[in-house]
C-alpha cells in the first residue's frame, strides 16, 4: 500500500458498480434479483406465520427456524433493495456514504455470524432429540432455547465489532470505486491507502474463529447422530430419524461452503468478479432456497402449510 499522506483527500463517499458489465441486461438481471428478493421475504414470512399460527409446531426445531426466517429476511434487505437501486439509478443509486457502508458491513457480518450459530444450535436440537431422546424436554426446554437463542444474538453482533473498528481506522483516500454490489471487507481493503495487514490477520481470524466453532458443534452434534442411526436395526426408523435432518444438514452444506470459501483467507481476492458470483449465492439464493428446502423436506411443514391455505380457502368461499 502506498504511505499515507496528510494533504490527501479522505473519501466520504463510496461508489458501488455492481455488476458493472452488464449494461443492456441491466433490466433482466434487475427482474431476476427483484424476483427472487420477493420470494425470499414471501417465503420467510409464511415460515414465520405458519409457525406461529400452528400449535403442533410450536416446539424448538420450529422456534429455531422462525429465527432463521426472520434473519434471512434482514440478511437479504442489507444489500439487495441498495443493489436493485444501483441497476435503475434511483435514490443515490450506486452511492453510499462511508458511514453507510461501514454499517452495512457491520450489520451484514452479524447477521452472517448469527445464522452461523444459530445453524449450530438447530444441529444440536437434532442431536438431543435423536441421541439423547429421553433427556430432550430437560435439555432443551423452552428456556434453554430462549437462552440458545438470545446467545447467538448476542455473539453475532458481538463478531463484527473489533474487525469494523479496524476497519474505520484505516484511511481512504482515493479512489472510491467499490467493485461490488455491497460494502464487503475485501474490495474495501482494496482501496485503503493504510497498511491492512492487521485488518486482514483480524478479519481471517474472527472469520476462523466463528466458522470453526459453529461447524465443530454442527459436525460433533451429526458424528453422534450418524453413531446413533448406525445402532438403530430398523431400517424404517432410521430413515425416519434421519428425514429429521435432512433439510437442516443441506442448508448447512450450501451455507458453510461459500462462507468457507469467501471468508477463511489472508489476501484480498484475485478474481473479483467470481467473488461476486459467489456473493450473490449465499447472500441471495442461499436465502431463498432453505425456506424452499424446510418445507419440501419437511411433512410437518408441509402439512401445517396445507392446513393454512385449505383454511383460508374455506374462508374464502364462506
Amino acid at each position: 500500500m502506498k504511505p499515507y499522506a496528510p494533504n490527501w483527500t479522505h473519501v466520504t463517499e463510496f461508489v458501488m458498480v455492481g455488476f458493472a458489465g452488464v449494461h443492456e441486461a441491466r433490466p433482466l438481471f434487475f427482474t431476476l434479483f427483484l424476483t427472487m428478493y420477493l420470494f425470499t421475504l414471501v417465503e420467510n414470512l409464511a415460515i414465520i406465520v405458519v409457525v406461529a399460527l400452528d400449535h403442533r409446531l410450536r416446539r424448538p426445531m420450529y422456534f429455531f427456524l422462525t429465527h432463521l426466517s426472520c434473519l434471512e429476511i434482514w440478511y437479504t434487505s442489507v444489500t439487495v433493495p441498495k443493489m436493485l437501486a444501483g441497476f435503475i439509478g434511483v435514490g443515490g443509486g450506486k452511492n453510499i456514504s462511508y458511514a453507510g457502508c461501514l454499517s452495512q458491513l457491520f450489520i451484514f457480518t452479524f447477521l452472517g455470524a448469527t445464522e452461523c450459530f444459530l445453524l449450530a444450535a438447530m444441529a444440536y436440537d437434532r442431536y438431543v432429540a435423536i441421541c439423547m431422546p429421553l433427556r430432550y424436554a430437560a435439555l432443551v426446554s423452552w428456556g434453554a432455547c430462549v437462552r440458545l437463542a438470545a446467545a447467538c444474538w448476542l455473539v453475532g453482533l458481538l463478531t463484527p465489532v473489533l474487525p469494523i473498528y479496524l476497519m474505520s481506522q484505516l484511511t481512504f483516500c482515493g479512489p472510491n470505486v467499490i467493485d461490488h454490489f455491497f460494502c464487503d471487507a475485501s474490495p474495501l481493503l482494496a482501496l485503503s491507502c493504510s497498511d491492512v495487514t492487521l485488518k486482514e490477520t483480524t478479519d481471517f481470524l474472527v472469520s476462523l474463529a466463528v466458522l470453526l466453532a459453529s461447524s465443530t458443534v454442527i459436525s460433533v452434534s451429526y458424528g453422534n447422530i450418524v453413531w446413533t442411526l448406525l445402532h438403530i436395526h430398523s431400517a424404517a426408523e432410521r430413515r425416519k430419524a434421519f428425514s429429521t435432518c435432512a433439510a437442516h444438514l443441506t442448508v448447512v452444506s450450501l451455507f458453510y461452503g461459500t462462507l468457507f470459501f469467501m471468508y477463511v483467507r489472508t489476501k484480498v481476492a484475485s478474481s473479483i468478479n467470481f467473488n461476486k458470483v459467489v456473493s450473490v449465492f449465499y447472500s441471495i439464493v442461499t436465502p431463498m432456497l432453505n425456506p424452499l428446502i424446510y418445507s419440501l423436506r419437511n411433512r410437518e411443514v408441509k402439512g401445517a402449510l396445507g392446513r393454512a391455505l385449505s383454511l383460508r380457502s374455506w374462508k374464502g368461499q364462506q
